[in-house]
C-alpha cells in the first residue's frame, strides 16, 4: 500500500553512495533522477521500523505497529521470497530515506504491486514520484511486467496524486475494504500499464545522467 507522502509516502550492479544515516556504503543497483536504490538487507529493520511506526504512516496507511524483532524476521524471509523484490531509497549522498518495493509478482500473467514508505523527514519533496517512477522503470524496462498495480485508501490524496503523476490510472474503489481504528475505509486501486508506460513523456532511468556517489 502507499502511504502519504506529503503528510508523512539480473544482475544489479553501480556505485557505492557516500555513507548516510544507515551507517556504511551500500551498493546502489538502480538509479532515478534524483533518488537511487540499493538491496534491503535484514541490517536495514531499524530503519524500516522506524518509518513504519511513524504515526502519520501508520494512519493513512492502517498499518499495526510491530515489534524490531518481527520487522527483522519479516525482512529475512522475504528475501527468500522469489515473487517480491525490495529496496532501499536513496539520496545522491547515500542517505536511506524509504523502502519501496515490487511484490506478488507474477512473471506468466506479468503483475506486479507496488509499496512505498518513506523517512517522515523526507516526505513532500518529490521523492515519491521520483521513486515511484524508477520502480516503473525497473518493472517494464528489466521484467516482463505488462500491469502494476498500487491500492491506497481514498482519502489519501497525497499518494493519489504520487500515483497519478507516475501515470497511474485509478480503476476503481474496493468498497469498505479496510477496518482501521474501529471504522470501514475505501480503498482506491489504480494501475499503469506498459503501453501507458510507454506513452510518458519523460526520461527513463538509464537515460538519466549519474549523480549518486
Amino acid at each position: 500500500m502507499i502511504e502519504d507522502v506529503t503528510e508523512a509516502v539480473a544482475g544489479c550492479a553501480g556505485e557505492e553512495p557516500g555513507g548516510g544515516e544507515a551507517g556504511s556504503p551500500r551498493e546502489v543497483c538502480w538509479r532515478g533522477r534524483d533518488v537511487a536504490f540499493a538491496p534491503l538487507d535484514v541490517d536495514d529493520a531499524e530503519l524500516v521500523h522506524a518509518w513504519r511506526a511513524d504515526p502519520v504512516a501508520a494512519h493513512e496507511v492502517g498499518m499495526w505497529p510491530r515489534s524490531l524483532s518481527a520487522v527483522r524476521e519479516r525482512i529475512e524471509r522475504d528475501r527468500d521470497e522469489h515473487d517480491r523484490d525490495d529496496f532501499l531509497v536513496l539520496l545522491p549522498d547515500g542517505t536511506p530515506i524509504g523502502h519501496i518495493a515490487l511484490t506478488d509478482q507474477d512473471m506468466v500473467d506479468g503483475t506486479a504491486e507496488i509499496t512505498l514508505v518513506l523517512d517522515p523527514g523526507h516526505r513532500g519533496r518529490g521523492h515519491g514520484v521520483d521513486a515511484v517512477d524508477a520502480l516503473v522503470d525497473l518493472a517494464f524496462g528489466e521484467l516482463p511486467m505488462h500491469r502494476l498495480q498500487a491500492v491506497t485508501h481514498t482519502t489519501n490524496t497525497a499518494a493519489l496524486g504520487v500515483l497519478a503523476g507516475a501515470g497511474f490510472v485509478q480503476e476503481g474503489v474496493r468498497r469498505s475494504a479496510c477496518l482501521h481504528r474501529g471504522r470501514r475505509h475505501d480503498v482506491a486501486v489504480l494501475a499503469l500499464l506498459r503501453d501507458e508506460w510507454q506513452a510518458l513523456a519523460r526520461p527513463r532511468s538509464w537515460d538519466v545522467p549519474v549523480t549518486c556517489r
